[in-house]
């Protein structure tokens, strides 16, 4: 029994070790590359150029931190194409492995993230921040959706709203938000599953970095093409299962 306290206490060392050098190395590698974002965020025309920024920099913090990093298409994605990207979302680490995504696409993202110092600022100048604690805030962020989708670009939501779910990897209930805009704009979805950041970096208050392999799963585009609003609720089971079928598949492998 000793023996095993011993371990244990061991591990819970090894896990804050890791962690605090992930977070360390997260906030190095950002200050590296926010001077780029910095030149950008003035010329609207050049944050395309957002894009291959965040690429190499989570690529670099994967690389650095040991973890091995996939993405996973299930068929080609056309980049002259828009796409609004639906992820599963349990996990901070969400955010950094969407950077890895195949297109420029504008995060959506909580207003609390805006007072995060320099992320912050650069999240609120490139992307979508939300604030869905009214109805204000909610209608206000399908505005932004519909003139980011005007402007011609493509957008990364996580349509549960944030990380609610209590028992990951079972997903919390979608929001109604990035549906409606894809049937409205008639642009398709791609739903997107990310199976295994709920144990790398759990959502449980502990904020410890578990090292385990990485993996984004891009499945073929839902289209919405002739769809109306009168199948805004079929749409988003569809995505829903999809993403929540992928989980369960992913997570029976890796048990």
């Amino acid at each position: 029994m000793d023996f095993f306290y011993n371990f244990m206490a061991a591990m819970k060392i090894l896990y804050r070790v890791y962690s605090i050098y992930a977070v360390l190395l997260f906030v190095i590698t950002f200050l590296i590359f926010f001077p780029f974002f910095f030149i950008i965020i003035p010329f609207s025309r050049l944050h395309f150029i957002a894009q291959w920024i965040n690429n190499t920099w989570a690529r670099i913090f994967f690389i650095l931190m040991l973890m091995p990093y996939r993405n996973e298409y299930r068929s080609k994605i056309d980049k002259k194409q828009q796409y609004i990207f639906c992820a599963n979302h349990f996990s901070f680490m969400d955010i950094a492995v969407m950077a890895m995504a195949p297109v420029f696409a504008l995060y959506t993202g909580k207003e609390s993230i805006s007072k995060v110092p320099l992320f912050g600022y650069m999240f609120k100048k490139l992307h979508i921040t939300i604030d869905r604690s009214t109805s204000a805030g909610r209608y206000e962020a399908y505005k932004k959706y519909e003139n980011a989708l005007d402007e011609g670009k493509s957008l990364i939501v996580f349509p549960e709203g944030g990380i609610w779910s209590e028992a990951p990897p079972q997903m919390s209930k979608f929001k109604d938000g990035p549906f409606k805009t894809a049937i409205l704009k008639q642009i398709p979805i791609i739903p997107v599953t990310i199976p295994f950041n709920w144990i790398i970096l759990p959502d449980n208050g502990k904020y410890l970095v578990h090292w385990h392999r990485c993996k984004v799963i891009y499945h073929e585009p839902v289209y919405t093409h002739g769809m109306t609003l009168d199948q805004m609720n079929e749409l988003k089971q569809e995505v829903y299962n999809i993403i929540g079928e992928e989980l369960k598949k992913q997570n029976s492998k890796n048990q």
